[in-house]
């Protein structure tokens, strides 16, 4: 669903945004006059590319509504970044296989033990409570610092992470780092609706083979 980059769209202000800052690009002209259909199929197209590691994205052009290409998409230090997001994305996937794989190797030893879990509510309210206890250490910091922080402390020091919307038709097609709060938002509330769904299956599973009273 390219991250609700679509339904974003209007709500985040994109296209306003695009309108406001596309015309001051110092190194692409032309962004102004795609059409949202267009941005939309870039969006999407970069985040493509990021599950496909970094594959693509020097390839990626902008057209005008007239279907007339205008140039480049994105500058050489804008790809090396998406690069390394990238390569975040697929460490990251193999954490999540082996989570899974934590998971389900406790499952089994549960149901061989015969241990029941904890009713899937009461998991859910503990989930939820760490990720209030954590987005209220993210709005102590500040969302904005703590975004910078972790790009400063995840990516090469060497790398260029931090594009102003002047240079960069990625940041602004983004409108970063506005967007990503939203996305974060939306992966959050996803996460804790498949752990609630998680948990149920584990705990009926696992009180399954509990011995009747």
């Amino acid at each position: 669903m390219d991250f609700l980059y679509p339904w974003l769209y209007e709500a985040a202000g994109i296209g306003a945004h695009i309108d406001l800052y596309g015309p001051q690009n110092r190194y692409k002209s032309g962004f102004a006059s795609t059409t949202r259909e267009e941005r939309q199929a870039l969006f999407g197209a970069i985040a493509a590319a990021v599950r496909d590691h970094g594959r693509g994205l020097e390839s990626l052009v902008y057209h005008d509504a007239g279907g007339e290409q205008l140039g480049v998409l994105l500058r050489p230090a804008e790809i090396v970044h998406l690069r390394d997001v990238a390569k975040l994305v697929h460490w990251l996937e193999i954490a999540g296989l082996l989570g899974l794989a934590i998971v389900v190797f406790h499952l089994v030893a549960m149901r061989r033990m015969r241990i029941a879990t904890p009713a899937a509510g009461g998991l859910l309210l503990r989930s939820l409570g760490l990720v209030l206890a954590l987005a209220a250490v993210v709005m102590t910091i500040g969302p904005v610092d703590a975004f910078y922080g972790l790009h400063r402390w995840i990516f090469p020091e060497e790398h260029q992470w931090f594009f102003f919307y002047q240079d960069s038709l990625m940041s602004t097609m983004m409108k970063a780092p506005d967007l990503f709060g939203y996305i974060a938002v939306a992966l959050v509330g996803l996460a804790l609706s498949y752990l609630w769904a998680l948990f149920w299956l584990v705990a009926r599973a696992t009180r399954a083979v509990q011995p009747a009273p």
